[in-house]
């Protein structure tokens, strides 16, 4: 079972053994969100599904929804019937892939975990490193078809930790709350902010860019220097106390990957992130 990372020589091999298992492409635009769809149908792994952050892992339904914020969190009863449609089962492993960074894939990771799918990993490397290592790429449309006979995905405990405004709020300030925001820097000192109406970040969160995960080939850094790098980020805090955070909850995931990665335990996502916090003027916010 893979639950971080796997890489392309793995997921070949995993192929080649018939064992259950499922590959999603989660490539995406922020800024031209019909890109994903194109960027899929031009090139995708063999058998790739397609996992739309708009359409497929994110809801408009705000009756039915986990969090706020610009992409807010299907219901995990909704989430689960998805993920019945497209034919996943609960013996299948997961990998999933953009070719974005990560920038994407990781909230497709998360979510599984958070209704309580454990065998979910990220392609290290994404497709950019599947096309390297000449792995087979189609294009098109992958259908799956889903029949009675083959049963649905069944809900079971959270093994993801959404964090609810509320919560923040109640913790603010307090030594057992340490906020890491994932946004870039200039974003973060509140310079630019091209996607949301209020420039700035949460009172008292560090800035761990998303980007500061991967080296030059693209792929994430070795755990032991994952781990060094988020001590110094901490400085003594403690890791379990973590909630990431970004724009919209989207490119906070990758820095909660690279904790797990790094042996620091699975932590927590405030999934509405900023886009939610600075939507109600009462909140707190902070520049520089």
């Amino acid at each position: 079972m893979y639950k971080t990372l796997i890489t392309v020589q793995q997921l070949k091999v995993l192929q080649s053994s018939q064992q259950p298992c499922m590959v999603f492409d989660c490539s995406f635009d922020l800024m031209d969100p019909l890109q994903g769809d194109i960027q899929y149908q031009s090139k995708h792994i063999v058998g790739a599904v397609r996992a739309d952050l708009n359409q497929h892992l994110s809801t408009k339904n705000s009756t039915d929804c986990a969090s706020s914020g610009r992409h807010p969190l299907p219901s995990r009863d909704n989430f689960a019937k998805w993920l019945s449609s497209v034919g996943f089962r609960n013996g299948m492993q997961a990998v999933v892939y953009d070719r974005q960074g990560v920038n994407y894939c990781g909230r497709l990771w998360w979510m599984l975990k958070w209704v309580g799918h454990e065998a979910t990993a990220v392609l290290d490397g994404g497709l950019q490193a599947w096309e390297d290592s000449q792995g087979v790429i189609e294009v098109g449309i992958t259908f799956k078809e889903n029949s009675i006979e083959d049963g649905r995905f069944e809900l079971s405990s959270e093994k993801a930790n959404l964090i609810q405004t509320q919560q923040l709020m109640d913790n603010l300030g307090r030594p057992n709350q340490t906020l890491v925001d994932a946004r870039s820097p200039a974003r973060f000192r509140g310079e630019t902010e091209p996607l949301d109406p209020v420039a700035g970040h949460i009172p008292g969160a560090l800035n761990r860019p998303f980007v500061l995960n991967l080296n030059k080939q693209g792929k994430f850094k070795s755990a032991e220097e994952l781990r060094s790098e988020f001590l110094v980020l901490l400085a003594g805090r403690q890791p379990s106390q973590v909630i990431h955070h970004c724009g919209s909850g989207v490119s906070a995931v990758p820095n909660i990957l690279a904790m797990e990665i790094a042996g620091l335990g699975m932590t927590g996502l405030y999934a509405g992130s900023w886009s939610e916090w600075c939507a109600d003027p009462s909140r707190p916010i902070a520049q520089g």
